[in-house]
């Protein structure tokens, strides 16, 4: 509230404004198709109860136990070396700005689709409590969510062009630090810590998770030499398959990529169940994110922290310290983030110009629209965007029926005109279907 109060004191709204972005309606709800719901929780449960049975017909898997390790005489990939441990630092600031972000992006449309047509009622997941009216127009941003700036960039409500730019700046850095990351572990020998090299892994990770999912921790390997089967699989489904799908997908919702390479879009089931699957993407990083964090304070804090800050194995504190101040100025740089976004936009835009602005030129810039789409393509619904108008001389025109409305053609013409509705039936018709693509396609 602190916060909430101190914005309005810095920055001064009409009472049009301040209605934007501090709406009377903040309510975020989650809900989820019961039958998405439910197939979830099976799959789970029955890993789980499959882990449970294991244990009460057999007992506990037989994991060996971890060989004491001498530094000297161990061969194979060991320590992180610098390369490593900057990886890790910028990877943790470029994927929470990616996240806080996304968070901003979604909350302008809480929901999500496997579906193309995003008709109510059709989304499989959403983030508010309303259902979308049928007796009055229900506008985009009627319908769009409060998010608070502790938890989004740059967080309230209609933030969505500035969530873009922050979104577009810190994806070429997540790119760029992934290629560089992706490009050492296969110039070193660290690629055999995250590869699994024999289909034995699988096995292996199963009877390390019947341990955690039945509440027995099994014997950890020193990070520092080397990850359990289980770790492995889980730090090679990040780097491999959500880091190059999060990016993959984000190509997909692109309008320019999905109308001239209409096939790309489908690979995913469509523009927007690649946002969904872009949504599902996100949860992993997080559910990763998560799990990891936890297992690193579990197995021995310090001697972790000084494993990825100083790439030393033992148990001072200094990397403790030092990384409580990584992780402070990633704090630091949310906050700068959420500054920037209120007091110098077109800087941030000018930025992101900087940055993408040449590359669109030789990529999405030559993409010309190939789609042809036909009456079988209208969906059954449309999101308006905007607002309703509140304008008196707008009220004056709907109540006469907009009998009195003239549409003026002016400037840099040889006739300037006025045209009546009247006068513009005259004119003629000509159709021509398009896709419309907003904040939810």
């Amino acid at each position: 509230m602190l916060l909430l109060q101190e914005v309005k004191n810095m920055i001064s709204f009409d009472a049009e404004h301040m209605a934007v972005h501090f709406p009377a309606d903040r309510r975020v709800r989650l809900w989820i198709r019961p039958s998405i719901l439910i197939g979830a929780g099976t799959v789970l449960a029955a890993f789980v109860f499959a882990a449970w049975i294991e244990v009460a017909v057999g007992g506990l898997p037989y994991i060996p136990p971890v060989p004491q390790i001498d530094p000297n005489n161990f061969a194979g990939p060991h320590g992180f070396p610098w390369w490593v441990r900057y990886c890790h630092f910028f990877n943790l600031l470029f994927v929470t700005m990616l996240i806080r972000s996304g968070l901003s992006i979604l909350a302008d449309h809480a929901r999500l689709y496997f579906n193309d047509d995003c008709t109510p009622d059709s989304e499989w997941i959403r983030f508010t409590p309303l259902r979308v009216p049928r007796d009055r127009i229900w506008t985009a941003k009627d319908d769009s969510r409060y998010l608070s700036p502790l938890i989004g960039t740059p967080g309230y409500r209609h933030t969505v062009g500035v969530a873009r730019v922050w979104h577009f700046i810190n994806v070429h850095g997540f790119i760029v630090c992934g290629v560089c990351f992706v490009a050492m572990l296969f110039s070193t020998e660290q690629w055999q810590r995250l590869v699994p090299d024999s289909p034995a892994v699988v096995l292996q990770a199963w009877n390390y998770w019947v341990h955690y999912a039945t509440f027995h921790l099994p014997p950890e390997p020193n990070g520092f030499y080397g990850y359990n089967p289980l770790q492995q699989i889980a730090y090679f489904t990040v780097v491999f398959i959500f880091g190059p799908l999060a990016i993959l997908t984000g190509i997909a919702m692109s309008p320019a990529v999905a109308n001239h390479f209409s096939w790309y879009a489908k690979l995913f089931g469509g523009r927007q169940s690649a946002r969904s699957v872009h949504f599902l993407t996100m949860l992993g990083f997080l559910a990763f994110i998560v799990v990891h964090v936890t297992l690193v304070v579990m197995t021995g804090f310090a001697r972790n922290m000084n494993h990825i800050v100083l790439g030393t194995n033992d148990e001072g504190r200094l990397g403790i310290v030092l990384g409580s101040v990584g992780i402070g100025l990633v704090v630091l740089c949310w906050i700068a983030a959420h500054y920037l976004s209120w007091y110098r936009p077109r800087a941030l835009q000018h930025a992101l110009k900087v940055i993408t602005y040449h590359m669109q030129l030789l990529t999405l810039n030559r993409l010309a629209p190939e789609k042809n789409y036909t009456d079988k393509d209208i969906s059954p619904y449309f999101w308006p965007n905007g607002q309703m108008p509140v304008r008196d001389d707008w009220k004056r025109l709907a109540e006469g029926g907009f009998c009195d409305f003239k549409l003026k053609v002016g400037g840099l013409v040889e006739n300037p005109v006025e045209l009546s509705l009247a006068d513009l039936r005259k004119l003629g018709e000509s159709e021509h279907i398009a896709m419309h693509h907003c904040i939810q396609g």
